[in-house]
């Protein structure tokens, strides 16, 4: 196993870019994770893994194609973006696109949720309840942030996850999806009235809620029962609460 001894490696240069630019990531078509459970979950995955530090080991096979370089715990804490970083980073080349999904099933879409970590608890989530498809618009935290990352805790690898455009969410319209609106109304059908099949629902930004674009996609909205006192509910329990009714109805 190759030791780094320097920060200033070019190895470790690279993967300080990745942790924190979205445009250097896209531009390389890799992505930076940390911690070995998710590089147990991307194996499991039969994702592309490129490089891996360590500074302490990895416990199971790599492919023969990954290059695993071992390093001091105060180099890793320089390299990862993250509080409390794990010993171990790794990088992973970009899945190839997600197939275009088909007009059935029930897909959760995502309208300019910034917080990465309620973008990937909401992939997780997603993952759990057997969402056919996250779909994120243009203002939404980057599914290969290393925050939501972490928050996905490896689902990244297994839901699909894709990026449409107004115009692209309109010809889904056209196909004849039905768009249901999150939001907080008190004359409008709860949650637990309304069914999810062939649907895109959608959860607004955490501090805008649905974009007026967005809005006027929507035939149909929904709520969540809160107790007067309360104003909102988090994007990410939202999401939940909504995607669990969804596969409670299936």
């Amino acid at each position: 196993m190759e030791k780094i001894t320097s920060r200033r490696n070019p190895l470790c240069v690279h993967f300080k870019k990745l942790g924190v630019s979205r445009s250097y990531r896209e531009s390389c078509g890799v992505f930076l994770c940390d911690g070995v459970k998710l590089l147990e979950e991307a194996v499991f995955c039969n994702m592309e893994i490129k490089d891996v530090i360590t500074s302490s080991y990895v416990p199971f096979p790599l492919s023969v194609y990954t290059n695993v370089y071992y390093t001091q715990r105060n180099i890793i804490d320089s390299l990862s973006p993250l509080k409390n970083a794990q010993d171990t980073l790794f990088t992973c080349a970009f899945p190839k696109k997600s197939a275009e999904f088909e007009t059935t099933g029930t897909h959760i879409l995502l309208d300019g949720v910034q917080d990465p970590g309620n973008v990937g608890a909401i992939i997780r989530t997603a993952s759990a309840f057997g969402i056919d498809s996250v779909i994120l618009t243009e203002g939404c935290a980057d599914q290969y942030n290393p925050k939501t990352l972490r928050a996905s805790m490896g689902a990244i690898f297994k839901q699909s996850i894709q990026y449409l455009s107004l115009s692209e969410l309109s010809d889904k319209k056209n196909e004849g999806m039905r768009f249901i609106g999150a939001i907080i109304a008190k004359d409008c059908p709860k949650v637990y009235d309304v069914n999810y099949e062939g649907a895109i629902i959608v959860i607004g930004s955490e501090g805008h809620g649905i974009s007026k674009d967005i809005l006027s996609l929507c035939s149909e909205k929904v709520t969540i029962p809160i107790a007067p006192k309360s104003e909102s509910l988090n994007a990410s329990v939202a999401a939940a609460v909504i995607m669990w009714e969804a596969s409670r109805k299936r």
